[in-house]
């Protein structure tokens, strides 16, 4: 897909605030740090649409970026960063919840994790909360290039396993330095919006 127009419309805190425009939403799940705006902004072919941190737990809201007039990415907190404080946690578990609870226009869920290690208790976690809403799910695991080529399959076999992957849930090795991956998530994608 060729992006010609994307910004953020807004960073939501509450479904009140969510736009009412009917367009087809595609969230983006995972670990504080774990490259969800690097994600975005390789798609996008965008420098810094999606602004990155090197500093975790930097998205406290959901943040809707328009695509194209077409589609929305929704970029969702990270979770698993222990400096915010439990209330802090609690509040954005309790807008996360409510978001892939009642949002009608969400049509599948990038469960983004990193391919150099095994998904943590947190991605299991997120990963069996999105089965239990029926939810698409695809799994990418980013950072890709850190890894040789020769024990790429093993990586993502560990990463199947880990998560108990469904039948029907995609996993997509993708690197947002190389832009590996980035026609497979489009061709992905597309079958969604």
């Amino acid at each position: 897909m060729k992006v010609t127009n994307a910004e953020i419309v807004i960073s939501a805190v509450s479904k009140k605030q969510y736009p009412n425009d009917q367009l087809p939403e595609i969230a983006l799940a995972g670990r504080s740090n774990v490259g969800k705006s690097s994600f975005i902004n390789k798609l996008i072919a965008r420098k810094s649409l999606a602004r990155t941190s090197s500093k975790p737990g930097k998205t406290q809201t959901l943040n809707f970026y328009r695509i194209n007039d077409a589609f929305y990415f929704v970029d969702v907190p990270g979770y698993g960063y222990a400096k915010v404080s439990k209330t802090e946690r609690e509040k954005w578990g309790k807008m996360m919840e409510e978001y892939f609870q009642t949002r009608e226009t969400l049509k599948a869920v990038l469960l983004i994790t990193d391919i150099r290690h095994e998904p943590t208790k947190d991605d299991i976690q997120m990963y069996e909360f999105l089965k239990y809403y029926e939810l698409p799910v695809i799994v990418v695991a980013t950072k890709l290039d850190k890894i040789p080529k020769g024990k790429r399959a093993q990586h993502l076999k560990r990463t199947i396993n880990t998560l108990q992957l469904e039948k029907g849930d995609i996993i997509l090795p993708f690197s947002s330095e190389t832009g590996e991956g980035k026609d497979e998530a489009w061709g992905i994608l597309n079958n969604f919006l």
